[in-house]
């Protein structure tokens, strides 16, 4: 809650938006608008608040310029070191490079962010900010989300952290404060519920009015491409799964799996479940939705159709499997992710 001031009212919510070299320019200063949206509402005439509730600052290990990930400059506002205690920090998302997140590269930030939690703080990563909030440790055991993308190099670096990859926000904590939001774009979803929690429901109702913003209801499952696990050392696990691309249609593919192998049922399927984590049929469902999804996409058959093309006769079960691993219908996927009429190439008459 924000501070009070007997004289004038409650003070702002002061935010510290941290950034860091590693930080993408489109989420920071996507979050620090939408923020500040309530300066930009009121001369419009369609603010629900008397006062902006939110006193945004960029922050950082010194003040002044610094290059982020995409080599845009930007102006760190104030340094840690001038900050006693803040209300909420927020970690923008961040550009992995090749060789994956390197920990202690910022310990002045990691030893201040532990310190805004002791006096308080919410802290708040959005996507993969979560990189640099995990090296605090207040995170391990606690669920939380990251982009999608990096949920493998992110489980690999911080083990101790339970991630929830399909979840667009994650609120932990003794008091909920602590707070990771999912997939690139899902800052929106943290942003409006930064604003509802502590403005109130309408003013976030009329910010996303304001910049179109929408919360991400079905989770990030419909996002998601199925990668089958293929860092492990068993051949005939690989060969099966590389078979298994090109023949996934097939009537009875998990049988003609174990026929190629050579190996016996039991020990295919404890084999297979153990270099990829997930069962034969399940890896298989998860295959065939996974190639549905693009035809959705990319073509115009129909549902049954589709459901018939990679291995399904009956539609009805294709279609709740479709919901169940993807959360949204097969019509709904392909209403979501198709290119719209307006947008396509015009042909030429």
């Amino acid at each position: 809650m924000p501070h009070q001031r007997a004289e004038t009212g409650p003070e702002p919510i002061h935010v510290s938006l941290v950034a860091i070299p590693e930080a993408v320019v489109s989420t920071l200063t996507g979050i620090f608008d939408v923020m500040n949206a309530f300066a930009v509402m009121a001369p419009l005439g369609n603010t629900p608040l008397e006062a902006p509730p939110f006193r945004v600052e960029i922050v950082g290990v010194e003040q002044g310029p610094l290059q982020l990930a995409s080599h845009v400059p930007i102006s760190v506002q104030r340094s840690i070191a001038s900050i006693e205690a803040t209300d909420i920090v927020i970690v923008p998302s961040i550009l992995l490079e090749p060789e994956g997140w390197r920990t202690g590269r910022h310990p002045e930030l990691v030893d201040w962010l532990h310190a805004m939690h002791r006096r308080g703080a919410l802290l708040c990563s959005a996507c993969s900010g979560l990189f640099l909030l995990a090296e605090t440790g207040l995170f391990d055991g606690v669920e939380a989300t990251v982009h999608f993308g990096y949920a493998r190099a992110f489980a690999a670096a911080f083990p101790k952290v339970p991630i929830l990859p399909e979840h667009v926000l994650v609120v932990s904590g003794k008091r909920d404060e602590l707070i990771s939001s999912g997939a690139s774009m899902t800052w929106h979803d943290l942003v409006l519920y930064l604003i509802a929690r502590h403005a109130g429901a309408t003013a976030a109702q009329a910010v996303a009015r304001l910049f179109a913003l929408q919360w991400h209801q079905d989770g990030l499952a419909p996002y998601i491409t199925f990668e089958g696990r293929r860092d492990h050392d068993d051949l005939a696990i690989r060969a099966a799964q590389d078979w298994l691309a090109t023949h996934f249609s097939v009537a009875n593919p998990l049988e003609e799996m174990i026929r190629r192998t050579g190996l016996t049922e039991r020990t295919f399927k404890r084999r297979f479940t153990g270099a990829t984590s997930l069962s034969p049929i399940a890896y298989v469902q998860r295959v065939r939705i996974e190639e549905a999804k693009r035809r959705l996409e990319r073509t115009e058959a129909s549902v049954d159709e589709i459901s018939w093309q990679v291995g399904y006769e009956e539609p009805a079960f294709f279609r709740r499997l479709f919901k169940r691993l993807t959360g949204v219908t097969p019509g709904g996927y392909r209403r979501r992710f198709k290119i719209p009429e307006f947008a396509q190439p015009r042909r030429e008459s």
